[in-house]
């Protein structure tokens, strides 16, 4: 069953257009690289997933429903800019995400955030910016959603942080939903990912399962990303 359809799916902004009449299906249990270089259209493709941009034109389903009240029972967002409140304490935030989704599990943000070594005494201004995304991914995770959509959850973070937080996310998300992932650093997530989505300048150039790439192309995922938007 599909957890994402969109037909004919277009966004603009005044005279510019962001997301050109596209159309796409991701499926459930998958884990799926929405891949393009920087203002291909990744962040605005996530943000109408959410419901925090409308179409311009063309339809967009969350699992047969309109982005909605209903959609954000079951989609867990992670945005590319940290949205939390520097003088809240981890605490605080545990309470808000509790409060705010049925579906928190607040036991699973705990064991996180202990395998972080971070206090939920941390009030986040006294946090890295690095430890600050950690602690925004582990709220997210947290959830038991049906999908995860996670933008450049990687961008800002050393190697190091990368590999946990591509740990974190394969280790603590519901096995039968679907994670998507944007990002531009392709060869750091490759490993982790079923099915890519190979986007730029608001269209879709490429969809295709990571194994029918290497396969067909003999090629990485990188290696073909690279071929395509020659970078």
């Amino acid at each position: 069953m599909a957890i994402l359809e969109c037909s004919g799916l277009t966004k603009k902004y005044g005279a510019k257009t962001a997301l050109d009449n596209i159309s796409l299906t991701v499926e459930t249990g998958r884990i799926v690289g929405l891949l393009g270089p920087n203002g291909s259209g990744k962040s605005t493709l996530l943000k109408l997933c959410n419901g925090l941009l409308t179409p311009s034109g063309g339809s967009l389903a969350i699992n047969g429903m309109a982005p909605g009240i209903g959609t954000k029972a079951i989609v867990s967002y992670l945005p590319e800019q940290t949205y939390l409140n520097d003088w809240m304490r981890v605490k605080d935030l545990l309470e808000f995400f509790a409060d705010f989704y049925k579906d928190f599990d607040r036991a699973r943000a705990l064991e996180m955030l202990k395998n972080l070594d971070i206090s939920t005494e941390d009030r986040l201004k006294t946090l890295s910016k690095g430890t600050k995304e950690k602690v925004q991914l582990i709220l997210v995770m947290a959830r038991e959603a049906k999908l995860y959509l996670l933008d450049e959850p990687i961008g800002g973070v050393d190697p190091a942080a990368r590999d946990y937080i591509l740990n974190t996310i394969i280790k603590n998300y519901n096995p039968e939903a679907t994670v998507i992932i944007s990002t531009h650093l392709i060869a750091d997530i490759e490993t982790v990912l079923d099915d890519v989505i190979f986007i730029s300048k608001g269209k879709v150039m490429l969809t295709s399962s990571v194994d029918d790439i290497r396969e067909k192309n003999g090629k990485s995922v990188d290696a073909l990303f690279r071929e395509v938007f020659k970078c």
